[in-house]
Order: structure tokens, then C-alpha cells, then sequence
């Protein structure tokens, strides 16, 4: 649920640290005159991310391979225009001269490219209720990796909130015998993400685009190879298929720009709370659209992260009004 694809996602709360220099910038505890735009704003992009699996199930019998390199070649050719008309050109041109930053966006690329492939495959192959877990603990996963990488100290609620999420992931584990290893990937290449671009002062439009750029020439080359051999879907299939691998890029720009409008108007604690939209989404569609088994193990899991995020949401105010 971005962008943080968002983010593109897909998806859903990418980049804390930007809504931490704009809650500084603020200096005020109160929302603004144009919260109820961030409000409508966040709401739309977290939907967007949340009923995405909608989306993607349109187009299921394309490989997950090969609709995360549309979805990655696309992303670049709609960006592209949004980079210019929004005057960002210059500060393109600026992060893809500077080595240090196409390094470390390289390395962010990877990362969020690996979590696209994750949830889409996940979405595709009936693990949505996994692919909510992964993005509902992503939170608790970045507390964590601020604490081992950054060296920042835990809060006892924080604490508290860890050990539910973990024993839920425990109690998942030992109950069907299976590490619930789709959940963890997407939390924790999510989490990485975010971590990494910490290091690089890009905006997330110019981050996203560079990284889409980044991968566009391998992603590119791969599909080409593939309308060569007549492997592919890409028009070889129907129109419909053409049309909704080419959409990818809409539905990763369009809720990472929202996203961004949001992230501006909104504190941080009330984007903490509306970025459980998408996960929420997803979980509701996988029980009651796409009919997902839903045992006890995982009402037992679900419960304990719930609770564990109450726990944190509640120290995210506390700390942020303190």
C-alpha cells in the first residue's frame, strides 16, 4: 500500500522519515485548513492500494515475472511526463548524475521490485490473506529495523507491541507447520526500503522514477525477448491484456501522487492510522470475495497483530503529541 510505490505499493506508508521533517516544519499539533484534502487523498491512495488485488486478478494467467517488468517499464513512461510537467526535470537529471545516489537507489530498486513480485505473485496464487499480514506488520518491522540499524530506543509499548506481533507469527508458524515466509518478505523488503532511502535525500516521484528507470533497461530487454520467442502476453494475447498490463503504471503513480498530497496536509499519527486501510482492504477481499480459507491459527495471528498495532498506534500518539 508506492509509496512509498509506493507504493507503488502498492500498498501502503513508505518513507516515514519524510512525514517526521514535515511534522517538524509544522511545529503544530493541530491539522491544518487542508486536512480534509489529505484526509480524501490518503483514504484514496490506501483504497486504491488495498482493492488492487481486484486488478491484478484480471490478469492472473501472465506470469508474475512478467507482469512486475511491465508494471516496472510502464511506471518510467508515465512518471516520465509527471517529472517534466511538475518541473522536476532538473532534479532528475541531478540524482542520475550523482553516483553515490544511483547506488543506493539501485539497491532501493531491488528491494521494492522484489516486493511488487511478492505481492503480486501472492495476490495471483491465493495468499492474500498472507500478503495483508506482511503489510499490516510492515510498521512493527520498522520500529524494529530503526532500533538494530539506527540505534533507536524502544518505547515499552513498542516493546509489548513486538513481542504480540511475534508470537502471533510464532503461534502461525508452529500451528500449520509452515514459516509464513510471503508475510515477512513483504514486511521486511517494505521495511528495507524505506530504511535505504533514508540514506539518499530524493524526493519520492524523483526516487521512483530513477528506480523505474534503473530496472527498465533489463526488464525491457526481457520482454522483448520474450514478443521475439512469442512467449509473452504482451500483443500476443487480446487487447484486454495489452491494455491492463500498460494500466500497472496508472495504479502504481496515481496512489503514490495521492499518497504524496496526503503526506503534506496530515500529521504523522493520522497517516499511521489510515495506512491500515489497504491491508484491511486486502483481508476482506481474500475472506470474502476470493473465499481464502480462514482458520483459527489465523484468527488467533490476525488478533495478536491487531492488537500489537493498537498497542503501537496508541505510542505513535503519545510520542508525537509528547
Amino acid at each position: 500500500m508506492t509509496s512509498n510505490i509506493g507504493m507503488a505499493r502498492e500498498r501502503h506508508a513508505f518513507q516515514l522519515h519524510q512525514y517526521a521533517n514535515q511534522m517538524k516544519s509544522n511545529n503544530t499539533d493541530t491539522e491544518t485548513p487542508s486536512s480534509l484534502i489529505g484526509l480524501v487523498t490518503g483514504l484514496a491512495a490506501f483504497l486504491i492500494w488495498g482493492l488492487s488485488p481486484v486488478y491484478w486478478k484480471e490478469i492472473l494467467y501472465v506470469p508474475a515475472l512478467e507482469t512486475i517488468l511491465h508494471r516496472i517499464v510502464w511506471s518510467f513512461f508515465f512518471l516520465l511526463p509527471i517529472i517534466i510537467l511538475r518541473g522536476r526535470w532538473q532534479e532528475l537529471l541531478s540524482t542520475l548524475r550523482n553516483p553515490k545516489a544511483l547506488a543506493i537507489l539501485t539497491l532501493t530498486a531491488l528491494f521494492i521490485s522484489t516486493n511488487w513480485f511478492v505481492y503480486i505473485w501472492a495476490v495471483t496464487h491465493e495468499h492474500l490473506l498472507q500478503a495483508s499480514l506482511g503489510y499490516y506488520i510492515n510498521p512493527l518491522v520498522n520500529v524494529l529495523l530503526g532500533m538494530v540499524f539506527l540505534k533507536e530506543r524502544f518505547r515499552p509499548l513498542q516493546i509489548l507491541a513486538l513481542v504480540m506481533a511475534v508470537g502471533g507469527v510464532l503461534y502461525l508458524t508452529f500451528y500449520f507447520g509452515e514459516f509464513p515466509l510471503i508475510s515477512l518478505t513483504l514486511a521486511f523488503s517494505f521495511g528495507f526500503y524505506g530504511l535505504i532511502r533514508k540514506v539518499v535525500n530524493v524526493p519520492s516521484l524523483v526516487g521512483l522514477t530513477v528506480e523505474t528507470l534503473i530496472l527498465s533497461v533489463p526488464a525491457g530487454i526481457y520482454l522483448l525477448m520474450l514478443y521475439r520467442s512469442q512467449a509473452g502476453a504482451f500483443l500476443l494475447i487480446d487487447t484486454h491484456t495489452d491494455l491492463f498490463l500498460m494500466g500497472t503504471s496508472v495504479l502504481t503513480a496515481v496512489p503514490l501522487l495521492l499518497f504524496t498530497i496526503s503526506a503534506r496536509r496530515l500529521r504523522l499519527s493520522t497517516v499511521g492510522f489510515v495506512q491500515y486501510v489497504a491491508p484491511t482492504c486486502m483481508f476482506l477481499l481474500g475472506i470474502f470475495l476470493y473465499g481464502e480459507p480462514f482458520a483459527m491459527a489465523q484468527v488467533v495471528t490476525f488478533t495478536l497483530i491487531w492488537i500489537a498495532l493498537i498497542l503501537y498506534s496508541v505510542d505513535s500518539i503519545l510520542f508525537y503529541r509528547k
